[in-house]
């Protein structure tokens, strides 16, 4: 019953999360966690994703590899990615948020010294899925922190600057992976990822405080209780759907942008990298206008301003392409203001989506940062099917923020009528 009256309360005038306090005001004061700390174990986790990218030649040369599967380096941690999310909220409900965050950077910490010096593609392989379920546990942790100890006014503003990782990361990592890769080999790319590590591991043994106020045991059974009840929730499923969607619509962009700019266009593959950085500026800008508007304007503003122009900038792509207008400029131009939607939408998703499951921030955060993998996957996978690049690009964005602006309304329509699963 409480569950129900606090949905219902969120359905009315006031912006959700000032109305959602996610434990009790004389915890929330007592005990705070430096945001910069959460801001660097959520950028670890992402980045590690694609900074090995531009190295993948080099690195399969060396161990002797082919190209099909140096590629699995990359799937094998997008999998441990998603799968890790789903096992760090859990336990954080039960046994804190440090102890499981201390957990993850360690294996984080080891699975990267195992990269560093692995010998063979299967110790890399091996090295590549044990990093990402370390380098999970920032992603989902640095979420349920901020959910457990921000102001309530704060919450949307907050978890905002997280989440513009999630959305940055995979634009700032190839930058930095062609740089160590072409000046000191790929294996610098590992012993970056190995000092980041190192300094998660201290900062977070000596500055983290323990967050979790309500700690509830931990069982199989609950555990999946847990999810059963996240996914029968039609605002949280709304919201995750939604969010997910927003926060990997520039994964197909990501996914071609090689093959737009290189062979279409017909700039260097040197310039590829910063093709690809435009997403860090308009996500950038996007998250801005949420952390600065957040505890004024209501989130359903956000959501629906930022998935539209997302939606309307992938059907401009279809367009321009189909023309055969597509330039260097243009493509900057609409990935810039694509990616801004999505870091005006995101923020506001998850924000939402964690304020319909109190009580259950830790498991909330993993369910949502696995739903945000898998959509990810599933747009690089699609983005795949066709042959002409931009046109693939541009569908698979268009379904995708469709999906967005759809499960946004039905979530807020939902949450409204105050229905619970």
């Amino acid at each position: 019953m409480r569950e129900q009256n606090r949905d219902v309360g969120m359905g009315g005038g006031r912006p959700p999360a000032i109305e959602a306090a996610p434990q009790a005001p004389v915890f929330a004061e007592r005990v705070r966690a430096p945001i910069w700390l959460l801001v660097l174990v959520t950028l670890a986790g992402t980045m590690a994703m694609h900074v090995f990218v531009p190295a993948l030649p080099v690195a399969g040369a060396a161990l002797h590899a082919s190209p099909a599967s140096m590629q699995q380096t990359i799937t094998l941690y997008v999998i441990g990615l998603a799968v890790g999310q789903l096992i760090y909220g859990p336990i954080s409900d039960a046994w804190g948020r440090r102890p499981a965050l201390l957990l993850g950077l360690s294996l984080y910490l080891g699975a990267s010294l195992m990269a560093l010096f692995a010998p063979s593609l299967q110790w890399l392989l091996a090295a590549r899925l044990v990093q990402a379920l370390g380098g999970a546990a920032g992603i989902t942790l640095g979420r349920a922190i901020v959910r457990d100890t921000s102001e309530p006014a704060r919450v949307t503003r907050d978890l905002a600057l997280l989440n513009l990782l999630t959305l940055v990361g995979p634009g700032l990592a190839p930058i930095i992976g062609s740089y160590l890769a072409e000046h000191f080999g790929w294996r610098a790319i590992y012993v970056f990822l190995v000092c980041m590590a190192c300094a998660m591991v201290v900062c977070s043994w000596r500055l983290l405080p323990e967050t979790n106020a309500q700690r509830r045991p931990m069982a199989l059974a609950g555990i999946a209780s847990d999810y059963g009840r996240l996914l029968r929730n039609p605002a949280f499923a709304g919201f995750m759907l939604g969010g997910a969607c927003s926060s990997t619509a520039l994964y197909p962009y990501l996914a071609t942008v090689p093959y737009i700019v290189h062979e279409q266009l017909g700039y260097a593959i040197s310039q590829v990298g910063w093709f690809a950085a435009v997403t860090i500026v308009g996500a950038s800008l996007g998250t801005m206008i949420t952390r600065r508007l957040g505890a004024s304007l209501r989130p359903e503003l956000f959501l629906y301003a930022g998935a539209g122009l997302s939606c309307c900038m992938a059907l401009l792509l279809l367009l321009v392409q189909g023309l055969g207008g597509l330039n260097g400029a243009l493509l900057v131009a609409i990935t810039f203001t694509m990616t801004m939607g999505a870091g005006m939408a995101s923020p506001a998703a998850l924000s939402r989506a964690l304020s319909a499951a109190p009580g259950l921030a830790g498991s909330a955060a993993g369910l949502y940062g696995f739903g945000q993998m898998a959509m990810g996957a599933i747009g690089t996978q699609l983005v795949g099917l066709g042959e002409d690049p931009a046109m693939a690009c541009a569908v698979t964005q268009i379904a995708i923020t469709a999906a967005a602006l759809a499960s946004y309304r039905f979530a807020v329509a939902r949450q409204a009528a105050g229905v619970q699963g």
